[in-house]
């Protein structure tokens, strides 16, 4: 062990002291400090490889996972840099200087076990996007790279990383669910689809892509109603985006008709992050008995707190009348002021700026959709004879879809009739 190693001190952390909670830390500081036994070295060791499994470190673990810790750290130097769009105080800029020279000294120190280990040294799991995220961050850290006086650099990249990513669970994901009880919750193992599998409605896509984008640099942008035939694609165009735009900041935030009633809470929750956020309500439709609507009409336009800049609504929908009304509705002789109420009924889907209609597919673009995707699948079967088979598998499902095309491909891939 290098003499001047128990000279680390990283208790003395100002900023960045919740890494002091951190079992792998705590471990190596007690090897620093001399007590490299064995056991001690072997279990951080073993600790390092469980981690590296779980987020997809590679590399230099250690130094690998010390960045990966400060990317996602919550303290009040991200939270500030997102709250404020990166401005920070001059005696918060001096405290996390203090803190990047300590961290640097602590990344330089591993025990020589560790050091000199093939497998840690060669280990690379399967890259997540928990890695990809903090990857931004790994050549700031690396030691030969940063000069002794660097570290005003350091710190003014970590703004820009903060900004871009942010802080916390939402650096991880790309994707979250909304729990009532623990609030976002990240979703590891979320849809991949992207935007170019999405075969035919390219006029859709495009004002898609052409509203997010503008979304994302800051422009006026409009939330989204996307309506249409089941099994058209609106619910994965959508969920493409998330994976389409995610370097550029954008987050997706699936919320479910009962929670409706949480919403401002929910967007209360993402109004001072940096990124930009897609809240998703996925096959949106209410009975004329249940009122969950009026939570969503209050959100979009309504409330007396303003909808922040970085939240949009995006949500699809079989109806293009997202509540159901009847013939009975129209001529209510129990309801004084009917016409109103006929109003207030439609008027939740006049409040969604853009709406995108995906309409069923006719036979033609039905097997323009198949014969795309059994390209991109590199199926060999003759043309005829795979739209013979495609329409034959629609008479026998529910119609034609993207949805029953994509079922008929994977049948065709997984009989071996390719």
């Amino acid at each position: 062990m290098q003499d001047n190693c128990s000279s680390v001190q990283i208790h003395n952390l100002l900023v960045y002291r919740n890494l002091l909670t951190n079992k792998l830390i705590n471990s190596m500081q007690h090897v620093l400090d001399g007590k490299d036994d064995e056991e001690l070295i072997y279990e951080l060791y073993a600790g390092l490889i469980s981690e590296a499994e779980k987020i997809g470190l590679q590399g230099n673990l250690w130094q690998s996972y010390i960045v990966y810790l400060i990317s996602r750290d919550e303290n009040v130097f991200s939270t500030t840099v997102e709250k404020n769009r990166g401005r920070i105080g001059t005696g918060l800029r001096r405290a996390v200087i203090h803190d990047l020279a300590l961290l640097r000294q602590f990344l330089q120190f591993d025990s020589a076990v560790l050091r000199n280990s093939s497998l840690i040294r060669g280990f690379i799991p399967t890259e997540t996007d928990e890695y990809q995220s903090c990857a931004a961050l790994m050549d700031l850290f690396n030691i030969q790279a940063i000069a002794e006086n660097s570290l005003e650099e350091v710190a003014d990249k970590l703004i820009a990383y903060y900004l871009q990513h942010g802080c916390g669970k939402v650096a991880g994901y790309a994707a979250f669910r909304w729990d009532d009880k623990t609030g976002l919750i990240g979703i590891k193992d979320r849809d991949r689809i992207s935007l170019d599998e999405l075969v035919g409605y390219e006029r859709q896509k495009k004002v898609l892509m052409k509203n997010t984008e503008a979304f994302l640099a800051n422009k006026p942008a409009n939330n989204v109603l996307l309506v249409g035939a089941r099994g058209t694609g609106k619910s994965s165009s959508v969920k493409a985006l998330a994976n389409c735009y995610f370097k550029e900041g954008l987050r997706l935030v699936e919320v479910q008709r009962h929670q409706f009633q949480s919403l401002h809470k929910i967007i209360s929750e993402l109004r001072d992050r940096s990124q930009r956020f897609i809240v998703f309500l996925d096959d949106l439709s209410f009975e004329e008995s249940e009122t969950e609507y009026k939570f969503l009409k209050s959100v979009i336009e309504g409330s007396l707190e303003s909808r922040p800049d970085n939240v949009l609504l995006y949500a699809t929908s079989n109806r293009r009348h997202l509540i159901r009304e009847s013939w009975s509705d129209r001529a209510d002789a129990e309801d004084i002021h009917s016409a109103d109420s006929v109003h207030e009924k439609i008027s939740l889907s006049d409040r969604f700026g853009i709406t995108l209609t995906y309409p069923a597919p006719d036979q033609k673009d039905y097997l323009h959709i198949v014969e795309t995707l059994a390209k991109q699948h590199a199926i060999a079967l003759p043309v005829d004879e795979l739209k013979k088979q495609a329409l034959r598998w629609e008479l026998s499902h529910s119609g034609r879809s993207g949805r029953v095309a994509q079922q008929f491909v994977k049948h065709i891939i997984g009989s071996n009739l390719s």
